[in-house]
Order: C-alpha cells, then sequence, then structure tokens
C-alpha cells in the first residue's frame, strides 16, 4: 500500500492516465461497481455494452493484482471501496464546415482511478456463508437432476427390455408355425377332419337307402301300387272314346 496523502483514499488502487474517452460516460459505468465485492464488480463488467466497461475492467484487474502481490490481501476479501473519473486534458481538432469555416472537434481525455479495500471480518464470514449456501442449493440440484436423470435411464432400460422379451416371443412362435413339424401336425388335422367328414356322409347315405328299402317292402305301399294301376286301366282314353260316340250316332 502506497503512503496515504491528505486528500487520498485509503485502500490500494490502480489508475489509468489520458484515457481516451470523456469523464461523463466513465462515471456512468463506475457507478455500476462502486461498494461492490470483486466478483461482483468483475461480472458487472463482462456483461455492461458500454465501451467504457473494458478499460475499466482492466483498471479494477491492476488493482486486484497490487493488492495480491503487494499488499498480501486475498483476492475473495476485497471490495471496491471508492471509483471516480477526472477530466484529463481535452485534444482540440478542426473540421471544415460551409463558406470556409472550421468547426472545433474536442477529443476529451480522462483519468480513471479504481481503490479496492479490504473487508471487515464479519462481511467476509457473510459472503462465504452465503456462497456455501449457494454451493450447497447447486449440488442439492444437481443430485436431484442426477436422480432424475437416472431413473429416466433405468425406465428406458426396462422397456427396451421387455419390447426385446416381446420380440423375442414373436420371433419363437413364426419358427414354430413355419417349422416342419407344425405342417406335418396341420396337415393330419386336416386329414381327420376329412375323414370324419366322409364317414357322416357314408352313414346318412347308407340310412336313406335304409328308409327306402323298407318303404318298398312294406303291404300297404304295394296296395296302393296295385290300386293305382287299376285305377289307371278303368280309365278310357280320349281317343277310343270318340270313335264309338261317333257309332252311335
Amino acid at each position: 500500500m502506497t503512503g496515504l496523502k491528505t486528500n487520498e483514499r485509503p485502500g490500494t488502487r490502480a489508475q489509468h492516465r489520458y484515457a481516451r474517452l470523456s469523464a461523463y460516460k466513465a462515471r456512468v459505468v463506475l457507478d455500476l461497481i462502486r461498494g461492490k465485492t470483486i466478483a461482483e464488480a468483475d461480472e458487472i463488467l463482462a456483461f455492461c455494452e458500454r465501451d467504457a466497461a473494458d478499460v475499466i475492467r482492466k483498471v479494477l484487474d491492476s488493482a486486484v493484482a497490487n493488492a495480491e502481490h503487494n499488499d498480501e490481501i486475498p483476492g475473495d476479501e476485497l471490495f471496491v471501496s471508492a471509483c471516480y473519473a477526472d477530466e484529463g486534458p481535452t485534444l482540440k481538432r478542426w473540421r471544415p464546415r460551409a463558406r470556409g469555416r472550421a468547426t472545433r472537434i474536442r477529443k476529451r481525455t480522462t483519468h480513471i482511478t479504481v481503490i479496492v479495500s479490504r473487508m471487515s471480518a464479519e462481511q467476509v464470514a457473510r459472503m462465504r456463508a452465503a456462497a456455501d449456501a449457494a454451493r450447497d442449493a447447486r449440488s442439492g440440484q444437481g443430485a436431484t437432476a442426477r436422480a432424475a436423470t437416472d431413473a429416466a435411464s433405468a425406465r428406458r432400460r426396462r422397456v427396451a427390455k421387455s419390447r426385446a422379451a416381446d420380440t423375442d416371443l414373436t420371433d419363437d412362435e413364426t419358427i414354430e408355425s413355419d417349422s416342419p413339424e407344425a405342417s406335418d401336425n396341420i396337415e393330419t388335422e386336416e386329414l381327420v377332419e376329412d375323414d370324419a367328414i366322409e364317414a357322416e356322409v357314408e352313414a346318412e347315405v347308407e340310412a336313406e337307402a335304409a328308409i327306402d328299402e323298407v318303404e318298398t317292402d312294406s303291404p300297404e305301399a304295394s296296395d296302393d301300387t296295385d290300386a293305382a294301376d287299376a285305377a289307371e286301366g278303368d280309365e278310357p282314353d280320349a281317343d277310343t272314346a270318340e270313335p264309338s260316340e261317333s257309332k252311335d250316332s
């Protein structure tokens, strides 16, 4: 740590002199990191969209390096105690305009100063407790996510195994149906069914023949047949009846 002057703030400092930007633009970014820890300030500057953030971030890194190497203070125990931008000399340039006139161009410069100091013991303990809690929360979320992933992968494995078993059973049934033994069994069953049908048909034919024989052999059937023949013999023919009538006339 350098020797303190009457108007200097305590802490380890880094300064960038004659930076080619205006002090107004630098102060907008410095107001974002004032009072922040080194980690927070570095994150803010990393995602800040202003061009001054790149220059100020380099100054912050230089101040932290000075504190670590010169004053032997750990970087995680530092915070931005002060930061400011002083106006430097202005470079004057000229630009031609209409009717032979010239317009002044002012190129501003600034002196950027960043001072880092060590936090108190209470602040350090509070910051470390918050960091440990955040780490535990992240680890718990990671364990939960890993457990969910493991459960999902185990379920996928079970589903794949069951599908493979179903496929194997289907293949076995197909092989058994396509085997020559299965075809022989099917042909034998078909032959047995054909023989049974033929036997039933023959039995029905024999039964009908037996019924016909019984009907022809019965006396009632023969009497009916004789009566029908006699009735046919007594009826005169139409051809023979007509000439007899003509004779009588």
